[in-house]
């Protein structure tokens, strides 16, 4: 196995990365800075930054439905995290992008690093559909505005597609949007004048959380 492929299975980074951390010396083989491309075999001891690496039998991921007041993280500080609510035999894979604490819904989780690079990186344009509800009725203005020309956040601009959960409810909506920044929809309608009350996620890539009870998960 490719030294590179070898560290993105064994750390969940994808293979640029991995090829970055060879690159930076953070990588050695028994002790030995590596080869470009070298082969690596069962009886290698390879370590990244000074922790030994060892590649799973196969990779895994799976897709959680997360509910709201779970953290996405190791260490929940007081609050419940996806690791507390997942059998033990998952607690090495790491999540493919966020939900916040107060959001529900589509987490996939993986130990494929090469999967993480497909799914979160902006060339990949990946799509992404969440379902959301709203303090108050969406003004048409303002949908024209998030939909057609976008709202300029702190980091950039923000545009995504809008379309009614229910005809007459305009608290409803449905979202698709290929971006996924930190709380991005939470501020955009923020940036309006909306509070978003709940978001769920349903789909994530070519991924649809369907048959998955809330806290359950999927094996894919």
């Amino acid at each position: 196995m490719r030294i590179n492929k070898f560290i993105a299975l064994a750390s969940g980074m994808s293979r640029r990365g991995a090829d970055a951390a060879i690159e930076k010396g953070r990588v050695l083989v028994n002790g030995q800075p590596p080869t470009p491309g070298q082969d690596i075999t069962a009886t290698d001891a390879v370590t990244l930054s000074g922790r030994e690496l060892h590649a799973p039998e196969a990779t895994k991921t799976i897709m959680f439905n997360k509910p709201t007041g779970v953290v996405v993280s190791r260490d929940g500080q007081g609050s419940r995290t996806v690791y507390d609510l997942l059998p033990p035999q998952f607690s090495q894979l790491k999540p493919v992008g966020r939900l916040d604490k107060n959001s529900s819904g589509l987490l996939l989780l993986t130990n494929d690093g090469q999967l993480t690079q497909q799914l979160t990186h902006p060339s990949y344009n990946k799509m992404k559909i969440y379902e959301i509800h709203l303090d108050k009725a969406l003004q048409a203005l303002h949908r024209q505005m998030i939909s057609d020309y976008g709202v300029k956040l702190e980091d950039g601009l923000s545009k995504f597609e809008l379309e009614r959960l229910k005809d007459g409810d305009d608290t409803a909506w449905r979202i698709q949007m290929h971006e996924g920044r930190n709380r991005q929809i939470r501020r955009t309608f923020t940036s309006v004048g909306y509070d978003v009350k709940k978001l769920h996620r349903t789909h994530f890539g070519g991924y649809a959380l369907e048959g998955v009870r809330s806290g359950d998960y999927q094996e894919l």
